[in-house]
């Protein structure tokens, strides 16, 4: 590594879990990001500095003390391209490279853990790397998320060669990656702004699958794969073939508990103290690639009810006077999870949901699913779409999604407005959805609460 390293998009999660890996590794770090939020407050307080600005001018000055050849200059493709940094640093002669190609430079050279998916990549590579650094194993991990159990998306071990890593299939960044083993968790259609078409986004997910030594997919993707001419290694889930097949699933006390059949024999009662189905199948996909990492089913079984999820994937805020729990979920599928699971915590419950949109072209791509998703809510609030790296397309916007919701009783409404909507029809469970700049919501919503 370089003395110096410069990150475009610093307060990203994936971002930022790289510029912590660089930090801890003695790197002196900075970076833009153009809004300050807690986590580039959590940055600057671990001693990296985060500009806001994004001119030349406001570089910092230690950078201009430094030749190029001394600078790692690492951007997000979220970044346009006519970022005036980003533009400066590509003419001074610095080498300029894509966070995915900076990540793989680590990973692959040791021996690379991957989950790949549309959905559930997160928790699951978040519960690998806990099994991992709490049996005693051991290893390095960039999270696409707060992992509750460490209060951080990086985990950083010296001594382990195992690192483990989010295969995101945004911008095709998972095709850096030449990981040990991996396992694909869904491959529903997202990211047609990238991929143009389900189809060529299969295809993608294939090539990655290719550049993986040892395989590990969902059942439900195994005869779809087969199509795609892939030949699946092994498979996890419920099904009578799966190569780790849970059974014996029942809810005590709060956890999911459950049997697992392996390759290597069975390991019973095994709990985990997170609700909905797919997330105990984000649990088998972590156990197998634990155990085939070498952790003692012992140690697995001791540890997993330990797992406290990550930040913002389901997360409990509130208990009383309303169940308030919050979650990243973008997509129908994710949706349809985090809705889920709430009515299966809360059978009889009323649950009230406010979501909102992320990326006019997602909202467009997937507008018949998420009216349908929000439709299994008792009440759906929309916040105006979070625009992120696009323009706003003609047409498309929450008060046209709103439309689509015709299943249960809905309202467009502004952030600052949803508080007193909120008091006059108060649910017994609300869930605060989207992955934009909806979690500012959660504050306020907890403190109105609770006053």
């Amino acid at each position: 590594m370089k003395p110096a390293a410069y990150f475009i998009g610093i307060g990203g999660i994936g971002m930022s879990a790289l510029a912590r890996y660089y930090h801890a590794k003695g790197v002196a770090v900075a970076g833009y990001d153009r809004t300050a939020t807690p986590l580039t407050q959590a940055l600057k307080a671990e001693g990296m500095t985060v500009v806001f600005q994004d001119t030349v001018e406001d570089l910092p000055p230690s950078l201009a003390e430094l030749p190029p050849a001394d600078v790692d200059v690492v951007y997000t493709p979220a970044v346009p391209d006519t970022h005036p940094q980003l533009q400066w640093f590509r003419t001074q002669g610095y080498a300029v490279r894509k966070r995915a190609a900076a990540l793989a430079e680590i990973v692959n050279t040791g021996t690379g853990l991957a989950v790949a998916g549309t959905h559930g990549k997160t928790t699951t590579s978040s519960m690998l790397a806990y099994l991992l650094q709490s049996s005693g194993t051991g290893c390095n991990a960039f999270l696409g998320g707060i992992a509750s159990n460490y209060g951080t998306n990086t985990l950083i071990d010296p001594a382990s060669q195992l690192m483990v890593v989010e295969a995101d299939e945004y911008d095709r960044s998972f095709l850096a990656l030449h990981p040990t083993r991996a396992a694909l968790t869904s491959m529903d259609p997202d990211h047609l702004d990238i991929y143009q078409d389900p189809d060529h986004m299969d295809e993608g997910f294939v090539a990655f699958l290719r550049q993986v030594d040892h395989t590990l997919v969902h059942e439900d993707l195994h005869d779809r794969l087969v199509e795609l001419g892939y030949a699946t290694q092994q498979t996890y889930g419920e099904g009578p073939k799966a190569s780790y097949r849970a059974t014996d699933i029942h809810i005590t006390k709060g956890h999911q508990v459950f049997d697992l059949h392996t390759p290597a024999g069975p390991v019973s009662c095994l709990k985990l103290a997170m609700p909905g189905r797919h997330n105990l199948h984000n649990a088998v996909a972590a156990i197998a690639l634990a155990l085939e990492a070498g952790v003692p089913a012992a140690r697995i079984q001791e540890v997993l009810p330990g797992f406290r999820g990550v930040k913002r994937r389901f997360e409990k805020i509130l208990e009383r006077p309303v169940v308030v729990i919050d979650d990243y979920a973008h997509h129908p599928t994710e949706l349809n999870a985090a809705i889920g699971a709430a009515r299966e915590m809360y059978p009889g419950k009323t649950v009230h949901g406010i979501f909102q949109p992320h990326l006019f072209t997602r909202t467009r791509d997937f507008a018949d699913g998420f009216g349908e998703s929000l439709g299994k809510l008792d009440k759906a609030y929309l916040l105006p779409i979070y625009p992120a790296r696009e323009k706003p397309l003609p047409g498309v916007d929450s008060q046209w999604l709103l439309d689509k919701i015709t299943d249960t009783p809905a309202q467009v409404v502004q952030k600052t407005d949803f508080l007193a909507c909120l008091r006059e029809d108060l649910p017994d469970v609300l869930l605060i959805l989207g992955a934009g700049d909806i979690d500012q919501l959660v504050a306020p919503v907890k403190q109105a609460l609770q006053s």
